[in-house]
């Protein structure tokens, strides 16, 4: 139905995470219709660069287009916690909040033996390097399987350590029912319970 070209484009699309064929469809069209050729150019121009200028810090595994990333070489942040997070994406929501003045550390995903990914694919032994000076290691792996395996797995990696070594709190979001709530998220919610 539509010429190759605009296929390829409509197929490319797809590729990219929550984007369906109608949506997929109304971005090429919108390219194809409404792009001058200049902003063609630079749109292309500005995927190579982020193909070939993007890559993981050196250190801590945060997406960067420096030598390290920006959050590394900001001495004014807390040099005594690091965040173990999953993905680069979780820094950025993180950041987003403002609320965390640390240091993060990505692992670049998390255990998932069915998928075959064990602790030898993640970023876990270069997190003992940076150590020096660490009071706190946060852990915050998402709250499902994989993301509770590996926060155990980092936890005894490092039980031998003079670490306080803490989990972000889970539970019920601001806002809800208890009625709504599923049995794994109330029972969270009762562990990580606080004084009031």
């Amino acid at each position: 139905m539509y010429p190759k070209s605009l296929t390829r484009i409509i197929e490319d699309f797809q590729k990219l995470p929550g984007i369906g064929e109608k949506t997929a469809e109304r971005l090429a069209l919108h390219l194809a219709t409404q792009f001058s050729n200049e902003d063609i150019d630079d749109f292309s121009s500005h995927l190579s660069e982020l193909k070939n200028a993007i890559h993981a810090c050196p250190t801590c595994g945060m997406l960067t287009d420096e030598k390290t990333c920006h959050i590394c070489q900001d001495e004014s942040r807390d040099k005594t916690t690091i965040m173990v997070v999953a993905d680069p994406k979780d820094v950025f929501v993180m950041e987003k909040m403002a609320t965390y003045g640390g240091r993060y550390h990505v692992l670049g995903g998390l255990i998932d033996f069915s998928r075959g990914v064990t602790d030898k694919e993640l970023n876990i032994e270069s997190l003992e390097k940076r150590l020096e000076g660490v009071k706190e290691l946060i852990l915050a792996t998402n709250g499902t399987v994989e993301g509770e395996m590996t926060a155990k797995f980092i936890k005894a990696f490092f039980a031998d350590k003079q670490l306080l070594i803490t989990r972000l709190a889970s539970g019920l979001p601001v806002g809800s029912d208890l009625r709504y709530a599923d049995d794994l998220t109330l029972s969270k919610a009762v562990e990580n319970r606080m004084k009031y």
